[in-house]
């Protein structure tokens, strides 16, 4: 502000004029000044100079503003128009750095107008009584307007760094197949004091392209004899399939492939993963693009940093203390229980449900898996990850690698929004969709077709009017599925085997176990005094349904 424009009028301009000059003005109509020049600068930055300061700066500060809604404005399209290419936009190592720049500087440049508004309103013009308030309405205004951009470049900032974290920037470019994009999630822990992982939990996240409609296949850690994919260079070694003993279950791979076979896989980042990621695509018979491993850590943390999940729980599970026979994997003291019925679990718990096993087989513990995912896909709303930004990114950071590009964030995160709500259909490489023993001596032209049929349900159903939980089964007629009337494949038909369809999201209608047979309440003490009394059998019974389980 020049001494000229605050002291000499301009040519047609009264010196009366209370807006520019407000020595002349009365009292009420000097704090209506202050008051509409503070609410120029939050509404349109720039406003307040040019009626009543350097006009000079505030034509800056207005073609700054004018730009600013411009960019907001093609923001706002392509929002509507093109998601992916805006997210993209921000998850750019370079772009988002160029917008917390940005960001900033506007922050600096807006708290310097208001700086500048208060100036001209000159506090010691106003009546002491209204001083105070003038003040109060400045900070709330900065806090609206400079803390608001400040943050949101601190936000930016935050998912700038957890992505450069969790993502592999040299990942290879995905396209799907088949119209799907088919990620494999492990999980598993992560010690510094591990060399090649063995995920506890394997699963597959298989999401239509356009629809975003989701299944996941779940494959047990148990499963022996896994093909890899023809392209893989584990072929060499296994041209029939991991068939090296009881020992070669699919969750060894990563350890056997890191430990001796890291030479196979010339500049992979991790090439256990890589060969896990082949094993369960020749197995499934589909091509599984992209992987992402999680510590278990890092699972809990990201839980909690939503606020926890809400399920359904169809029976008692245990948290299980210590190993005290290997041989028989018998465990101590549980170190506490998760009841049965509605509950809403923190991360600690959340990971207790998804990893038990104790009282139960393998197949329960997937079953809860499948469900835990399921919760955490429908309940993390726009809402959640707003208000929880930060934790929610600081704890993806735990994810511990990914061979997913950072440039493609923006399609799966379009593809997320769009499978949000609807019906996420299932198939476990087990029961209850195969039998318990199926793992051990598994045939993969049954798994083949299995997963075909799941895959082609969703389109088929939809294409048919059916609702999304509906299964339209699939026929095989000159080498492609078509929907038809329910059929037993000849395969099936050949050994015996009835066909269980690909399990929908799991019913919310079954009935927790909370009592005894005979009806009396199921208490932790109750189950705490079995196992003390060495009467394991009665706790299987008691929680045999555990593996029921529905988001809520």
């Amino acid at each position: 502000m020049t001494r000229s424009e605050t002291q000499q009028p301009e040519p047609g301009t009264v010196m009366t004029d209370p807006v520019r000059y407000p020595v002349s003005a009365s009292s009420p109509v000097r704090t209506k000044r202050a008051f509409v020049l503070l609410l120029m600068t939050l509404l349109v930055p720039g406003s307040a100079q040019i009626v009543a300061g350097d006009r000079k700066l505030g034509r800056t500060a207005l073609r700054v503003t004018l730009c600013v809604w411009a960019l907001l404005v093609l923001a706002v399209l392509l929002l509507v128009l093109n998601r992916s290419l805006l997210i993209n936009i921000i998850t750019n190592s370079f772009a988002s750095l160029l917008i917390i720049v940005l960001l900033a500087a506007l922050a600096v440049g807006w708290a310097v107008l208001f700086i500048n508004t208060l100036r001209l309103i000159r506090p010691v013009l106003l009546a002491p009584p209204v001083r105070p308030a003038v003040g109060v309405a400045l900070v709330l205004a900065l806090v609206l307007s400079s803390g608001s951009l400040g943050y949101a470049a601190y936000l930016l900032n935050v998912s700038r760094n957890a992505i450069g974290s969790i993502f592999n920037a040299t990942g290879p470019a995905i396209d799907p197949v088949d119209g799907r994009y088919n990620f494999l999630m492990m999980g598993g822990d992560a010690g510094d004091d591990r060399t090649g992982r063995r995920p506890d939990s394997l699963s597959v996240l298989s999401v239509d392209a356009k629809s975003g409609q989701t299944a996941i296949i779940s494959i047990p850690r148990n499963l022996q004899n896994a093909q890899f994919s023809e392209d893989s260079p584990m072929r060499q070694i296994y041209p029939d399939g991991y068939d090296c003993g009881d020992e070669c279950l699919i969750n060894a791979i990563n350890t056997e492939v890191t430990n001796e076979h890291a030479d196979l896989y010339p500049g992979v980042a991790d090439p256990g993963a890589q060969a896990t990621l082949e094993a369960v695509s020749g197995s499934l018979g589909i091509t599984v693009q992209a992987y992402v491993l999680v510590d278990m850590d890092g699972f809990a943390k990201l839980i909690d940093a939503m606020g926890g999940i809400r399920i359904k729980a169809g029976g008692w599970v245990p948290i299980s203390g210590d190993t005290v026979d290997e041989a028989s994997g018998i465990h101590g003291m549980p170190l506490g229980w998760i009841p049965a019925g509605e509950q809403k679990l923190d991360g600690y718990q959340a990971l207790w449900y998804g990893r038990s096993r104790e009282f139960v087989d393998d197949y329960a513990r997937i079953q809860r898996q499948q469900c835990v995912q399921q919760a955490m896909l429908k309940q993390l709303d726009p809402a959640t990850l707003l208000s929880k930004f930060e934790d929610i990114a600081n704890a993806g950071t735990k994810i511990v690698e990914s061979n997913i590009s950072p440039s493609q964030l923006g399609s799966f995160v379009d593809l997320a929004m769009k499978a949000k709500g609807q019906d996420v259909k299932r198939l476990t490489i087990g029961p209850p969709d195969f039998d318990a023993s199926f793992s051990t001596l598994p045939d993969f032209g049954m798994i083949h077709e299995r997963v075909d049929q799941l895959l082609a349900s969703a389109s088929a159903a939809q294409s048919a009017g059916a609702p999304a939980d509906t299964f339209v089964e699939p026929a095989v007629s000159g080498g492609r599925l078509q929907a038809s009337g329910p059929q037993q494949p000849a395969s099936l038909l050949a050994t015996g085997r009835t066909q269980a369809q690909p399990s929908p999201s799991p019913s919310s209608d079954f009935t927790p176990v909370t009592t005894t047979p005979d009806g009396e309440p199921i208490t932790e003490a109750m189950l705490n005094q079995f196992k003390s009394e060495g009467n394991e059998q009665a706790i299987r019974d008691l929680v045999a349904t555990n593996g029921q389980c529905a988001p809520l």
